[in-house]
Formats: structure tokens, sequence, C-alpha cells
């Protein structure tokens, strides 16, 4: 494979000498006398150079500052610098923005080469690494949110749109099981920062004190057991993405220091004396109302409008059901592959379950239904027996409590008034998504009326309300 060399050198005769030497030895060469061209050359034209070999000192600019601005369009290439004029801080500087080397004029032809050869050998590797890291992020790209309804059609749009664009902080909302994790790696992997590292966290999962040593790390001594240096999750994301999932779950306090490190980008460790700066993509992800929760003061406000530069609100899969025809071949398809079986049949009976049920537990319930029922299969039909899926409040007729049927009745009438609430018993739903469902829906059929609904659910208004705060829930006093 010929590979391709820029030269930046606006003395026409080493220029043209330059080239001929390496044409001969097997280069596409590319020459430009100034920066502004091999600017064309590189985002216009698109050339991919393996070596970039550039003079310091161009009549429009500074070959460093240039090689500053544009090095993230070509992180493959490496780097080389010819001067007639280098200086200690001029090799430091070059050195430090990554340069591979930096050589004084007049340079041997023989030692010229030696670099070269040796930089080629390393740009070589770095492509095949970050050619490999492309490969395996592949699967990322907005494409990989599956469905053809109209709204998984316009997520995949907003998140082609965001995936090219350097934002800085993006909300990612919608209910459990929707896919905010997946949408945060579309946005990280198939964007402007996918070589650089994608840090998760879920703000719920840690308590408040190691939540805050995580986030921005500690020095030795800061706190009893911290007998090392830790650099925090915001440092180990400087350039990438800190991806904080059920961020609306963080202390009041450590929102606080968040959104100071987020606005003057840099950090402090616990402990620590000096300030470190970070560049630092924030997607957070939340199943709560981060806006409600701002208005009512559980989330700070000016975190909130801070994040939300952009926002994506995945919807439930109940109000995209037309997508189970991708979801379901798909899923079937996983699985036949993980556990060796052959179902390929769906009889229009488990079309017609799947697309009746409510699924609460969206498209992660989707998924554990559908290995449930592959791993339970006999042969190459779709067994429809291992569903076991609640029925719905219309066939609430006669209800099979062995297919993991609840039904909670809101006052003694509901049963002979189809007034009941159904909720699945098969781990699909957690505790706490079913007490908010039962509040909810007791609200909606009371007008959001916080009287009402606790006199139907036979509790007291104060109980009521402080549940209502709890799940962000809208009332009528």
């Amino acid at each position: 494979m010929i590979e391709t060399l820029l030269i930046i050198e606006d003395e026409k005769l080493l220029g043209t000498e330059l080239s001929r030497h390496y044409r001969q030895l097997g280069w596409e060469v590319v020459l430009a006398d100034t920066l502004a061209q091999a600017k064309t050359l590189l985002l216009k034209d698109r050339i991919e150079p393996l070596l970039i070999l550039s003079d310091m000192n161009l009549p429009d600019g500074n070959a460093l500052d240039f090689m500053e601005t544009i090095k993230k369009h070509v992180s493959y290439a490496e780097w080389l610098f010819l001067t007639g004029y280098g200086s200690v801080p001029d090799s430091v500087r070059a050195l430090r923005l990554g340069a591979y080397d930096f050589l004084e004029k007049p340079c041997d032809l023989e030692r010229l080469d030696l670099v070269v050869t040796s930089a080629t050998r390393s740009a070589s590797i770095q492509r095949r690494v970050i050619d490999q890291t492309k490969q395996s992020h592949r699967r990322y790209s907005p494409e990989a949110y599956l469905g053809h309804s109209q709204q998984a059609q316009g997520i995949r749009q907003l998140l082609a749109k965001l995936t090219q664009v350097p934002f800085s902080a993006l909300i990612i909302g919608g209910e459990s099981g929707t896919g905010k994790g997946l949408t945060a790696r579309i946005l990280h992997y198939g964007g402007p920062r996918a070589q650089q590292p994608m840090i998760e966290v879920n703000c719920a999962a840690l308590p408040r004190e190691l939540l805050e040593s995580e986030l921005f790390g500690h020095e030795p001594g800061a706190f009893t057991g911290a007998s090392g240096r830790h650099r925090g999750l915001l440092e180990q994301a400087d350039g990438g993405t800190l991806f904080m999932d059920e961020i609306g779950e963080m202390p009041l306090d450590l929102q606080a220091k968040l959104l100071k490190a987020i606005e003057d980008h840099k950090v402090r460790r616990l402990g620590g004396e000096k300030e470190i700066s970070v560049d630092v993509q924030i997607v957070a992800a939340s199943n709560r109302d981060l806006e409600q929760m701002a208005q009512n003061g559980s989330f700070r406000t000016d975190l909130y409008h801070r994040l939300s530069v952009f926002k994506v609100i995945l919807p439930p899969l109940r109000e995209a059901v037309e997508d189970l025809d991708e979801l379901v071949p798909l899923f079937v398809a996983e699985y036949n592959a993980k556990a060796g079986r052959q179902v390929k049949n769906i009889p229009d009976e488990v079309w017609d379950m799947l697309k009746a049920h409510y699924w609460p537990g969206n498209v992660r319930e989707l998924r554990n239904v559908i290995e449930r029922c592959v791993l339970f299969s006999d042969g190459t039909t779709f067994p429809g027996q291992w569903l076991q899926l609640p029925r719905q409040p219309h066939q609430a007729g006669s209800m099979d409590r062995d297919q993991g049927l609840a039904d909670i009745n809101i006052n003694p009438q509901a049963k002979a008034s189809g007034q009941g609430i159904y909720l699945p018993l098969d781990g699909s739903m957690a505790l706490d998504d079913m007490d908010r469902f039962i509040i909810k829906t007791a609200l909606e059929r009371a007008d959001n009326n916080l009287t009402a609904a606790a006199r139907a659910l036979g509790a007291t208004r104060e109980t009521l309300r402080y549940r209502v705060r709890k799940y962000n829930l809208k009332i009528v006093d």
C-alpha cells in the first residue's frame, strides 16, 4: 500500500528536493507551501497522510499553532518539524503537542530517513489501533437505535446530528429500560471524541462520600483509608465523555461542586492543593423529570440549565409498538446464537400478545421475555406459553396469577367497574416503579386531585403528598 507524505515547506528548492527524494522511496508526496494550502488539503480534500513533514515558520503562521488546531482531525499522523531557527521552548512545545521529532536545518538526508522510517512505524501502529477501535465501536452508530416507528426515526435523526457537533453537555431522559445507556454510547463512539475514554458512573449506586471521591479523586490522607492518590472519574474522562446515569439521585451539595467543575473545566482532588484542568463532555441520564425536580427544588436549577444544552427524550416501547417488528427478530437471533437454539417461526398469536402488552419495563423487559422463551424452546417455533405476560385491562374477566398478574383494586367495586390496576410480577418491574405507577394511575383517574386520589387509595393526604414529591408527579390541591 502506497502511503501519503504531506510536506509543508515554503522554500521551493528544498520542497522540490524532499518531494523527489521520497517519491523515489515509494511515497505518494503532496507538497504545500503555506499552512492555508495544507489546511485545505487536510480538511477539504481530505487527504490522509501517514506523516506530515513541516517547516516550523511559514509565511502565514507558525506550524506548531497549526498542528494544535488540526491534530484532532488527523490523529493517526505523525508530525516531524524542520526549522532553521530552533529553540528549546519550541522543541519542548512540539513534543508536548505530540510531535514525533524536531530537527534543525540543514538536516542530513540519511538522518532524516532514519527518523522518517521510525515515525512511519509508529504511525502505522497508531492507524492500526484506531482502525481496530473503529471496527469495535461501529455497532454504536446512530443506526444501532433500532425501530421504524416515527419516534425511533426521530431519535436516530437527532443522534446523527449530535454526533457531528462538539456539544459540552446533554441530558437523556426516558423511562427505565428505554435504552439510555445505548444512546450515551452512540453519542460518544459516533462522535468526535470516539478515540478518547468513555467513563460511566451510576450516581444512585454509590453513597455520597464515595461518589464525591470517585468523581473528583483524592490525595493520600484526605480521609480515613485514603492511603494513595486516586484520579477521579472527571480526570479519567479527560478528552472524552463522562456518562452520569441516574444523576437525579446526586446530593445537592455534590451537584454544586459538579457545576463548578463543568463551568471552570477544572477539578480539585479531595485533600488536594491545586486545580487540574479537564476537558470532559458530560452526558447525564435520568428516568425522573429533571426539569420538574429543578422546579420543586430537589435538583439544582443552575446545574439543570447547564446540562440541558441538548435533551434526548427516549419514547417508551408502548408508544412505538411497531418497533417490535425489528426488535423481536433481533433478540431471537441474538439468543439463538448464544444458546444454540433454532427458533425461526413466530406465530400470529404470539405477535398479538406482544403487541397488546403494556411493556412497563420497555426494551429491557422485552429482551428478558425473549431470552426466556428462546432458552425454553424445543424446536423452530417460538414458544408462546413462556411469554408469561400479564393480561391487559380489557382481558381481565378472568386472571391467571400463575402468569405473573397482579390485580390491585382502587375501591371495593373496582373489579366490577373495570377500574383495576394490573402489574407484572415477573421481575420486569421494580417495586418503586410499581408504587409510582399505582399512584400515577390513581391521580390520573382523579384528575390529579390529591384528596380524591388519597381517598381512592385508602391513604392520608400527607402520605400521598410525600410519595407525589418523591416521584415528581403533578397534583391539584
